[in-house]
């Protein structure tokens, strides 16, 4: 597409300013006289201001990804030396979350996402948890998850290989993986999991939910 200069080209200067000053006039005038619409709004630009309703997804401070994307496969070992995989979980919801002991946000979020998992795992929810500590210092995560009374699935990423597979950029990092292996969406930053917003969206989501998408 050619430019504001390319097309004056050849033009004498007096007859470029001419041209340029006209066409402002002329623009502003059709933006003036064309509707603004907005989302929300009915009217044109004098209508008042409607702000757009929040998704469940906003709500929940979640960003929702593209349907259809589904994240690195993993088998990690888990706290008490078993083995576990995302595939294990693949009939239920996961709420896959990267953690760290040192990390305080994660610890802030953690009896929310106890509590979530409490509430939903009987009805097809898990939480999962992926400790990011440097060597799985096994005598440093025990206590932790044992002093924050955590039930859930605790899985040892060592070296990082899983988070950097998953492209995990800050703690904590969760994904939402609906029943099928597709990612939902994902946040980054300690989340209220057992909120109103957040459960009204896992809601959509647990297996057999009038709006889950597999």
């Amino acid at each position: 597409m050619k430019s504001w200069a390319s097309s004056l080209t050849g033009a004498g200067r007096r007859e470029s300013v001419v041209r340029a000053a006209l066409a402002v006039v002329l623009v502003g005038a059709l933006v003036w006289l064309l509707p603004l619409r907005r989302a929300g709004e009915e009217g044109g630009h004098h209508a008042a201001r409607v702000e757009p309703a929040l998704d469940p997804f906003e709500k929940a401070g979640v960003t929702e990804l593209k349907e259809g994307q589904h994240g690195p496969p993993f088998t990690l070992r888990t706290l008490d030396g078993k083995r576990a995989s995302l595939a294990d979980y693949r009939n239920k919801l996961v709420v896959l979350n990267f953690w760290a002991t040192w990390c305080q946000p994660c610890t802030l979020e953690m009896p929310t996402l106890e509590a979530l998992w409490q509430q939903y795992k009987d009805r097809g929810l898990v939480v999962l948890g992926v400790s990011v500590d440097r060597g799985a210092p096994l005598a440093l995560i025990k206590p932790y998850v044992q002093n924050l009374k955590l039930t859930f699935p605790i899985l040892l990423d060592p070296e990082l290989e899983t988070a950097n597979a998953w492209r995990v950029t800050g703690l904590p990092a969760t994904y939402l993986v609906r029943p099928g292996g597709e990612v939902a969406g994902f946040a980054v930053g300690a989340r209220e999991w057992h909120s109103e917003p957040m459960r009204a969206l896992l809601e959509t989501m647990l297996p057999g939910a009038p709006h889950a998408r597999k």
